[in-house]
């Protein structure tokens, strides 16, 4: 990860670091479950205070780009799309389960259901 501070920049310090971690994010050079910096460590090699980068941090955690994960640590997040089928996947493998299916049966139903959704043979 490379981030640049200009601090002759008209946007604040914490704005740069949410700007140029997020455009990280998107374009992949910070890919989905890259564990990112502590606050502390960041701020330190940037030359920043603590809570200048927690601010950014908490304004890239609201827009859904970064997920702290308690006491271990701070990663990027899976894209929104991605993040819900995950969710939708899970709760069709559970409720599989929960009918009886086996693995191979529940696999060929999703198979079979993408096929159709895709038009693909």
């Amino acid at each position: 990860m490379s981030l640049r501070i200009h601090i002759d920049d008209s946007a604040p310090p914490y704005e740069q670091v949410r700007a140029q971690i997020s455009e990280q994010a998107r374009a992949g050079a910070l890919p989905a479950g890259y564990r990112l910096p502590t606050v502390r460590g960041l701020a330190e090699s940037l030359g920043l205070a603590v809570n200048t980068v927690a601010k950014a941090y908490r304004a890239l955690e609201a827009d859904g780009v970064i997920e702290t994960r308690g006491r271990h640590g701070t990663y990027i997040a899976a894209p929104a799309a991605t993040r819900e089928a995950s969710t939708a996947a899970q709760a069709y493998a559970e409720r599989a389960r929960r009918l009886g299916l086996d693995h191979d049966t529940a696999l060929a139903t999703v198979r079979d259901a993408l096929r159709a959704a895709y038009g693909t043979d």
